[in-house]
């Protein structure tokens, strides 16, 4: 059975999608500081949606347009992460913008589900302080879009 498109990934489900070996996406992590899989208990990986899709962008870049890691590198600086997914996609940034939005607002959402059911450091909390941790995280996360848009203009 195929996992939902807006469910986490493991790295040998990523690296499977992507075919690649799973070492090179743990080497990419220390090259790209914009690939920040979740971690969870012993050092798990998940993958957010959006996170395999620029995935897919760097593989795109290096292995079928034959830029260097550096390259890639000044073009995540210059450009942001969200050009490199729409060059994996062969389409205009504007057309591919809604679907990286909606991936990014599917990981938001299950991590905000995280946050209420009490998984990783709020596991102890009552559900007041676990419903203000929820609010703060979203308000977390808006910030976080607020600045990824004010990188790429």
């Amino acid at each position: 059975m195929d996992k939902s498109p807006d469910a986490f990934r493991t790295i040998s489900e990523a690296a499977e999608e992507l075919d690649l070996p799973q070492h090179v996406l743990r080497f990419w992590e220390t090259r790209f500081s914009t690939i920040k899989p979740l971690k969870r208990g012993g050092g798990r990986r998940y993958y957010r949606p959006d996170d395999v899709m620029l995935l897919k962008g760097i593989r795109h870049l290096l292995y079928d347009k034959g830029f260097t890691i550096k390259g890639v590198q000044k073009i995540l600086k210059d450009q942001g992460p969200r050009y490199v997914v729409s060059m994996a996609e062969g389409k205009p940034l504007e057309e591919i913008l809604p679907e990286i939005e909606s991936a990014q607002n599917a990981s938001d959402a299950a991590v905000i589900e995280d946050a209420k059911l009490g998984v990783g450091a709020a596991g102890g909390l009552d559900q007041d302080a676990r419903d203000k941790l929820s609010d703060v995280l979203k308000d977390l996360l808006e910030c976080k879009r607020m600045l990824e848009r004010a990188r790429e203009t």
